[in-house]
């Protein structure tokens, strides 16, 4: 960092950027977007003046380029994430890339190498994981609380019936297991603290494209032999269930909206002494905590939970559950 504020470029005019760094950079004040750059300059210059963005860049490699950009975020379509997150590490940029990291394992792995060689700070943008829920829903998990764990069921299910959308495309990264799964499968395990073997992989199938999964059921089981169910969908019977649920020998757990508590979240504990409700976390938003955790880990104060190698694992296993489903992996 050359300045007292991180400054940060942003690769595409994003539907996601507003959310995920301009308003928490302006909420932070240590953080300033001074750029943006986007395939269709027009609409990168309407961006730009909407959200006051100093300066418009014709490319994206002229924004990569760009001397007075310390930090990239690239929001890009998932096919993207790896070629552009590359070519800003080699400008030598820190890069805060949104899930899934890349198309697939070999692709993040070409991107951990290059990060871990260069220095720089690497974040995959698993924004849930920054906010206090996260660490209270591992802490209870690992306390002893429900005994010996034995389940770990995840779901992201949205309603997205929009089959032209971005997130439908094959060519460009979609599905619902990358999409939303990424975030069930993480946070699966996260709470087991382990990396899962896949069992099963059951898809619903996009119509006009075999190789789309609109969502997906996959059966996980860990080396401890606790046992799980993850569940995704942009558009099928289960249509909004973002939620959590933990089994133990003397309890269970249940959360719902882990991912954008800011809005709302509620955490059950049921266990021997009675049912528990614990008091909402009254917190900042999800994405303002990654963006100061991004920062701080920019100035060398701080950890990065989501780094490129954790991001490998979770490609890893999403490429297990196309496998698994007889499916494409994403950029085969």
């Amino acid at each position: 960092m050359t300045s007292p504020s991180l400054r940060l470029g942003i690769l595409g005019a994003a539907r996601i950027a507003p959310q995920g760094v301009i308003k928490p950079a302006a909420r932070l004040g240590d953080v300033e977007v001074v750029a943006v750059a986007a395939r269709d300059p027009a609409r990168a210059r309407t961006f730009a003046t909407k959200h006051a963005i100093g300066r418009v860049h014709e490319s994206y490699d002229d924004l990569i380029a760009d001397p007075e950009i310390d930090a990239v975020y690239n929001p890009l379509p998932n096919a993207l994430h790896a070629r552009w997150s590359l070519a800003a590490i080699a400008a030598g940029k820190h890069v805060l890339c949104e899930k899934p990291f890349t198309s697939n394992a070999a692709e993040a792995r070409e991107v951990a190498v290059a990060a871990e060689s260069s220095g720089l700070v690497v974040m995959e943008a698993f924004h849930y994981r920054y906010h206090p829920l996260a660490a209270r829903m591992r802490e209870i998990v690992t306390s002893g609380e429900l005994g010996e764990v034995t389940r770990i069921d995840t779901s992201m299910c949205i309603p997205l019936p929009l089959f032209g959308d971005i997130r439908y495309n094959y060519a460009l990264g979609g599905g619902a297991t990358m999409d939303v799964g990424c975030y069930a499968l993480h946070m699966n395990r996260y709470l087991a603290g382990a990396t899962p073997e896949i069992l099963a992989a059951t898809p619903t199938r996009l119509r006009r494209d075999r190789e789309v999964d609109r969502a997906m059921r996959v059966e996980v089981q860990y080396p401890t032999g606790v046992t799980g169910t993850v569940r995704c969908a942009l558009f099928s019977r289960r249509l909004l269930d973002i939620s959590v649920r933990v089994a133990g020998t003397q309890g269970r757990m249940r959360v719902f909206n882990p991912t954008s508590p800011q809005a709302y979240h509620r955490l059950v504990v049921k266990g021997a002494s009675g049912r528990r409700r614990e008091p909402r976390i009254r917190s900042d938003g999800t994405y303002t905590h990654q963006l100061r955790a991004f920062a701080t880990a920019v100035r060398g104060e701080g950890p990065v939970l989501t780094d490129a190698r954790d991001a490998v694992t979770n490609m890893a296993i999403i490429d297990a559950v196309y496998d698994a489903a007889g499916m494409r992996r994403r950029g085969a």
